[in-house]
């Protein structure tokens, strides 16, 4: 096991280099303009947008299937910086990223592209992946997957916080317990660096003015001597944070301090039932707090309830969080945080200083057998699973009333705090930060690579790697049994029918799949290349320039097609009478 924890509470030196980068790209991972804005989609725009300033004398290239996916990735990287050199990877011409040295993935799937980089050599380029959430059964199959993935010391899946690398390490450990079970013995694996780097934000973006704020304020009804407490996110008490300790919390704050409340929810919901709980909550346990909501998926009532707020909560409680954003874009505009003491949290959020993390509490290890039992039958489903573990996670009402009070009391409070979580979000979280800790981690394992090529042992290795993953076969070998005979650089040809017109044949429906220009060039000379003699199939190659492999293929078509067929006598049985 590999852990590379690179310092992020202080700028990593400088990289005087150009940033040259390929990144595993489809329009999901990485655009925030669709209907459902999730965390990972913000976090790949964060990276996009700091990765495009930050390659504008270098090279920023996207590895995708579709020429589609491509023309946007270009679009996204040309919006954020026109000096950006953006370029096109297809998925099935990876050799090219021994060229940019890394593939950044920007999820934990890092398994999929350390199989396709076994074709062109497992020290070609250094892969990197960053975790999102680690709670669903995909997410966990992803980790798992470590354990057996064809990946190496010179590869890394960034924990966005050590909470995460908690469990992630945890679940590999299964993983290889499992292993060792199975083979009866414990055996050495190498395994991807798993370093500690925060999520970032473009800190900038966050920063309101005195005429924005009060323009805000206005434009939501909010009077001056109202106290605004601002949470943003999905609004989904099963999958982001339970309100009821909120709304209690803000009840008791409105009533022991006797100022006037204002709880501005900016956020969208599933579904009209979850729409309809949260509303109906707010009503019931908060009476004395006039409760607003805004949509959060639309960028203008997003920046105006930034600008409107006094203060930030959220109160996240469930497995599926990782790191969470939002907090940090609080600190950025200046706002006091009051968070749980919960997951990546607690590592955002500086007790005391930034604002104040409340306690939190949950079953001990070993009781929720049961929830992880039907989770995997099936008899409840990942929505449920989440719900029923949140419903069991305790957070101290009487810490989180006494925090808002002292907030919702105390203006040079907040100011103070507002003022050090900004500081705090620059120092550490800006992108132009992470970024940096970014890159000195692809100059790390690009350095690790370079030293295992020089390595005796590490090069037997290497070496010694598989060709390809074993679930993506080569046809031809998985199904070698299948045919009477095969086509190799020793079998004789001849011509066959001599009634077989080939140029239409190559435009005809029928063979659809069968070529590109170059290939369909190749396949007239051939066919004219095999005559009444038989040749065998090297020989036909060295005859006309034509590589083995490529005459292999196109010779084992034109037997499809009937022009040629290998001469070696087969003995047909005749019908019997």
């Amino acid at each position: 096991m590999f852990d590379l924890e690179l310092p992020v509470a202080a700028a990593p030196r400088a990289v005087a280099s150009p940033l040259r980068l390929a990144v595993r790209f489809e329009p999901d991972g990485f655009a925030v303009d669709g209907a459902k804005l999730m965390g990972r989609q913000a976090a790949g725009n964060g990276f996009l947008r700091a990765a495009a300033h930050a390659a504008a004398d270098g090279e920023l290239a996207c590895v995708t299937a579709g020429r589609a996916s491509a023309e946007r990735f270009a679009g996204m990287v040309k919006g954020f910086s026109p000096a950006a050199r953006a370029s096109w990877v297809p998925t099935n011409a990876m050799d090219r990223l021994g060229l940019l040295g890394t593939l950044y993935n920007p999820d934990a799937a890092i398994a999929v592209p350390a199989s396709m980089r076994l074709r062109s050599g497992v020290d070609a380029w250094s892969i990197v992946g960053v975790t999102h959430t680690t709670a669903s059964e995909q997410a966990m199959a992803l980790t798992g997957a470590l354990s057996t993935a064809p990946l190496m010391p010179w590869d890394a899946l960034i924990c966005t916080s050590r909470s995460v690398l908690g469990t992630v390490t945890s679940v590999i450990e299964e993983a290889e317990e499992h292993l060792a079970w199975r083979r009866g013995t414990r055996k050495a694996s190498w395994m991807p660096q798993l370093p500690v780097i925060p999520l970032g934000i473009h800190t900038g973006d966050f920063a309101a003015t005195e005429s924005a704020k009060a323009a805000a304020r206005a434009a939501l009804g909010i009077a001056e001597d109202e106290i605004v407490v601002l949470f943003v996110g999905r609004l989904s008490f099963h999958a982001k944070a339970h309100p009821h300790a909120m709304y209690r919390a803000m009840e008791a704050a409105a009533r022991r301090s006797g100022k006037k409340l204002v709880l501005l929810q900016c956020g969208w919901f599933s579904n009209d039932f979850i729409d309809a709980a949260f509303r109906e909550g707010a009503a019931r346990y908060c009476p004395s707090v006039r409760a607003l909501f805004t949509d959060g998926r639309d960028a203008e009532a997003r920046g105006r309830s930034w600008a409107a707020a006094d203060l930030f909560i959220s109160l996240s409680d469930n497995i599926q969080e990782t790191f969470g954003l939002v907090p940090i874009e609080a600190m950025a505009a200046s706002l006091p945080v009051v968070v749980t003491d919960w997951d990546g949290y607690r590592e955002l959020v500086r007790h005391g200083v930034d604002g104040f993390r409340i306690p939190t509490s949950a079953p001990e290890a070993g009781t929720g057998a049961r929830l992880a039992r039907d989770f995997e039958a099936g008899t409840i489903n990942y929505d449920h699973y989440c719900g029923k573990a949140s419903q069991l996670v305790g957070v101290d009402h009487g810490a989180l009333a006494d925090a808002l009070v002292r907030l919702v009391e105390d203006p040079e409070l907040r100011r103070r705090m507002g003022e050090a979580g900004r500081g705090h979000a620059r120092s550490r979280f800006d992108w132009s930060v992470v970024m940096a800790s970014y890159r000195a981690l692809f100059e790390e394992l690009a350095s690790v690579r370079m030293q295992a090529r020089g390595d005796r042992d590490m090069r037997r290795i290497v070496e010694s790697a598989p060709k390809a993953s074993p679930v993506w076969p080569d046809p031809f070998r998985a199904f070698a049994h299948y045919p009477t005979r095969s086509i190799g650089p020793n079998m004789p040809m001849v011509a066959g029918a001599t009634d077989i017109d080939l140029a239409p044949l190559l435009e005809d429906r029928l063979f659809a799949f069968a070529h590109g220009k170059e290939e369909a060039e190749n396949t007239v000379r051939l066919a004219a290349a095999v005559g009444a003699n038989p040749m065998t199939v090297a020989e036909i190659a060295a005859s006309t320039g034509v590589a083995l492999r490529d005459v292999v293929l196109i010779l084992s078509r034109l037997t499809k097609i009937g022009s040629v067929r290998p001469a070696d006598e087969i003995e047909v049985p005749s019908a019997e009478r």
